[in-house]
């Protein structure tokens, strides 16, 4: 683990992007996090990781840590790699918009990729079981949820694969068919955790909160974190002179003069944004949004918080 000061900058997303591996930026996140945890409010908040459980009535006692209750005088169970807590998918959205950066370091795929790795970490720290599930058009990834930590490893490497693909300029969002797609492919009842711009043609929102819906329907705990690049796309802080626009979906082009747009854009996207806060508030889905430029200790605290009442 390392010092305080140097954890916490593991939760920038612009020095995460500098490690090498994925694999390294997985550890430091949570590493990071939890550091941030032990220094802030929140000091204190329960994360229950890897060896130890509290002892629940009807537990065996040969499982009892009698070391553990020597220094605490408290029981603990021995947490066995077979045992799992929560069963739980991540699914990344990897469609062309998500590749926009804007006055970001980070593309939307690239900040959302790094988020699910420490996700996935810190859930195989927990004992939970995780996997993946990428889409764009259509489901293209399904890494099933297990909960043993040489997994990771594997859910890191289809990461950075997604990551690092060259964008097909045929495919586009169809993020309402491919989360349908998943609610109706995922068996048990899991934690599914949704990473996207929610980019959709306009028509479509209504598509796209339906099957926000239909993941509920079949009993599914759904987390939405909204990811978009904050000075651009949700203020649109261009420079006031005339600026070419590019569709990333269709590659439509058009030249605009920012300031003229601003406000009603601005109008808009608050708009959009509202009306899938308060469905999925109505619909008991947890919705949060996120700005690439900000470190990642939101997700992971909103992630955190939903695990607490689930288990």
């Amino acid at each position: 683990m390392p010092d305080s000061d140097t954890a916490l900058r593991y939760l920038d997303p612009v020095v995460i992007s500098q490690l090498a591996t994925m694999e390294l930026r997985a550890r430091l996140i949570v590493e990071g996090f939890i550091t941030g945890l032990h220094r802030s409010p929140y000091h204190g908040f329960s994360v229950e990781f890897a060896e130890h459980r509290p002892y629940n009535p009807g537990d065996e006692l040969r499982h009892v840590d009698w070391k553990v209750y020597a220094k605490t005088d408290r029981y603990y169970i021995k947490q066995y790699e077979e045992e799992t807590n929560l069963r739980s998918h991540i699914v990344l959205d990897t469609s062309p918009s998500m590749r926009y950066k804007g006055d970001a370091e980070l593309s939307k795929l690239e900040y959302g990729s790094y988020l699910a790795a420490g996700l996935h970490n810190l859930m195989l720290k927990q004992r939970d079981a995780t996997g993946l599930i990428g889409f764009d058009e259509t489901v293209h990834t399904m890494r099933p949820p297990k909960a043993t930590p040489s997994y990771l490893n594997q859910l890191l490497v289809a990461l950075e694969q997604m990551s690092d693909e060259e964008p097909d300029d045929e495919r586009r969002t169809s993020a309402a068919a491919a989360l349908d797609e998943v609610a109706e492919r995922i068996g048990r009842r899991s934690l599914v955790v949704v990473i996207t711009d929610l980019f959709e043609n306009i028509g479509a929102h209504e598509d796209l909160l339906k099957s926000l819906r239909h993941l509920r329907h079949r009993g599914h705990e759904v987390i939405v974190f909204h990811v978009l690049e904050g000075e651009t796309e949700r203020t649109f802080s261009f420079p006031d002179r005339p600026t070419l626009f590019r569709d990333m979906e269709t590659g439509e082009e058009i030249t605009l003069q920012p300031s003229q747009l601003r406000d009603h854009y601005e109008e808009a996207v608050e708009h959009f944004t509202e009306t899938f806060r308060r469905s999925c508030l109505e619909h008991d889905i947890d919705f949060a949004e996120l700005d690439t430029n900000e470190p990642y200790d939101t997700a992971l605290m909103a992630y955190l918080n939903k695990r607490t009442r689930l288990v």
